[in-house]
């Protein structure tokens, strides 16, 4: 009996036109054993695989990681939508098919296919670019794998449909990222020191995602099988975790930065520093910010997948997200710290909820970054835009009003100049230098369960300072002075900064407390007592017992979620794929 998985992947090359800088379009006949005598075809066949970045079995990079993917944060519980999103509400099933464990595999196979003709090939050097993006894609799609199912076959051989192997078991996720781990010391070897151009890997872009896959199973064996303890195997992998980073920090020439400019202040609030937002939103051969910034003024991008002007998405980004089409949660909007460095609950400085915009104030200023506060201007890429950034463009904004869906409203990712439906041009950041920095503070501190100031210096507290000057750092003073838990903070840092960008729903399985920030209820605005009790009349849903509208209740998780169960129809074709633990 042959698998639906392997005739996908034996039915032939893929024919791929993708968007982006490069060249994603490799022919038919480079299964032909003729084509794998010259370098530049390795080359072109590679290419394809940039194709597979955050873009599992459909979509695009921006609609699968902020829409409905497996690393969408509407799976988490920070924001929802219009629709109950199951994943988020813990009542999903198993599936007949899934379109993720078919793709994936299907593209291992071609990682494979381009290793395996290099094998025989004469002159390594002409190739090792390509070799070196074989080896890192292997490792990005079999940690995919495990992220999402735990257990998985390894496959290092383009194999043949009639081999035994692709009827065997899974391999124990402990095996699988250590081929992950190995394929990308691999690729480190082998890739350039800089992008050969925008949008391909580098060395640090391997080492970058190394720190990822041994941070994430690191952590994942401290709370899963060690209860909060370190083990032997978890020792490792944070230690392995913490030298990856190093080898991007520390080292000599480091060409990475977190990207900030001072003069990126919004007119309208003379003291909030823009540059976390405008960030998101560069674009090249147009004016798109105010200090007309392009693409290249940023470097703090490692790994991206690139869109040009005249590239058509699938999704309008900014109609996607911006304002209500994002409902945003009060967990959200709660975790930013108010600015003397301490959260909502604890700080003196917090102005508390009793008018529409008293929340913003003196508060982390990424919370104006991401999102939009009542009467704020803004511009919507729908009749209302900039052309000038200047003051006079206020006459060309709209107006928010945020008395819709949570009430609370999201800006992240939405471009302000005019332009055509589907045509915004934003790279999407797959790996960049902040997780990286935030990625040297976790391991550390998970290692021994403490950090020194100078590691939180070199690391977290760069990320938290970016525009936020004048808020306290992070150190075991102001941890210990204020009654605040440093692990918590760490991850609260984490979550705030990488907002939007597909990373909580994994953050909370692998810290093992999916299972009590899931089932809490999604909250929006507080109504009782405040401003919005009396100006917004149209508000029909529940309310809490503090008086705050309720999104969606009665969610749950059960352990089982912490992996999503296998297809039906790959189990009953191959009987060995055992199904993840609460699926049966």
């Amino acid at each position: 009996m042959k698998t639906t998985l392997y005739k996908y992947i034996c039915a032939g090359l893929l024919t791929v036109s993708l968007t982006g800088c490069l060249d994603l379009d490799p022919k038919d006949s480079l299964g032909d054993n003729l084509v794998w005598s010259k370098a530049d075809n390795f080359q072109l066949f590679a290419n394809q695989f940039y194709g597979w970045s955050h873009d599992l079995q459909s979509g695009t990079d921006y609609q699968n990681t902020l829409g409905g993917g497996v690393h969408s944060d509407h799976r988490s519980d920070i924001v929802c939508q219009s629709s109950q999103n199951v994943y988020s509400m813990g009542t999903n099933t198993v599936p007949e098919k899934d379109g993720n464990f078919t793709s994936i595999y299907k593209r291992i196979y071609y990682t494979n296919l381009l290793l395996k003709n290099a094998e025989g090939y004469a002159n390594q050097l002409e190739i090792a670019q390509p070799m070196g993006e074989a080896y890192f894609f292997r490792a990005y799609l079999h940690f995919e794998l495990v992220q999402i199912y735990g257990d998985a076959q390894i496959l290092t051989e383009p194999l043949d449909i009639e081999s035994e192997q692709l009827y065997g078991a899974r391999n124990p996720r402990g095996e699988v990222i250590d081929q992950c781990i190995a394929d990308l010391e691999k690729a480190a070897e082998l890739l350039p020191q800089s992008p050969t151009e925008e949008g391909r890997l580098c060395k640090a872009a391997a080492w970058a995602m190394l720190s990822r896959v041994a941070l994430y199973e690191g952590t994942w064996q401290k709370f899963h099988v060690g209860n909060g303890s370190n083990t032997e195997r978890s020792t490792a992998l944070l230690t392995r975790a913490k030298t990856a980073t190093q080898q991007i920090i520390e080292k000599e020439g480091n060409p990475y930065k977190l990207f900030y400019n001072a003069d990126l202040v919004n007119k309208s609030i003379s003291t909030i520093n823009q540059s976390y937002r405008y960030m998101f939103i560069l674009e090249d051969g147009i004016q798109c910010n105010p200090l007309n910034l392009s693409k290249s003024a940023n470097t703090e991008y490692i790994w991206s997948k690139r869109h040009r002007f005249n590239d058509k998405l699938s999704i309008n980004i900014t109609h996607g997200y911006l304002a209500n089409a994002c409902f945003v949660t009060r967990k959200m909007a709660n975790m930013f710290l108010c600015s003397d460095g301490l959260p909502v609950e604890k700080s003196k400085v917090f102005k508390g909820y009793e008018s529409a915009t008293s929340e913003f104030q003196n508060r982390d200023a990424r919370m104006d970054n991401d999102m939009l506060w009542h009467g704020e201007a803004h511009w919507d890429n729908d009749g209302k835009w900039r052309t000038s950034w200047t003051d006079d463009d206020i006459a060309n904004s709209k107006t928010a009003d945020v008395r819709s869906n949570s009430g609370y409203q999201n800006q992240k990712w939405a471009v302000e100049r005019e332009g055509a439906d589907y045509y915004e041009s934003m790279d999407f950041p797959i790996i960049r230098y902040a997780e990286v920095l935030l990625n040297f503070a976790e391991a550390i501190y998970e290692l021994n369960d403490k950090i020194s100031d100078n590691d939180l210096d070199k690391s977290l507290n760069l990320v938290r300072l970016r525009v936020n000057p004048t808020m306290p750092k992070l150190s075991n003073s102001f941890v210990t002075s204020n009654g605040l838990s440093m692990r918590e903070e760490i991850r609260r840092e984490r979550t705030v900064e990488l907002y939007l960008e597909g990373f909580r729903i994994d953050d909370l399985k692998r810290w093992k407390t999916a299972e009590t920030e899931m089932p809490q209820v999604q909250l929006g605005v507080k109504m009782t007592g405040t401003w919005f009790e009396t100006n917004w009349s149209k508000q029909s849903r529940p309310k809490n017992g503090e008086g705050c509208i309720i999104l969606y209740d009665g969610r749950k998780w059960d352990q089982k979620n912490y992996l999503y169960p296998l297809p039906s129809d790959q189990r009953q074709l191959n009987p060995n794929l055992k199904q993840n633990p609460g699926w049966e």
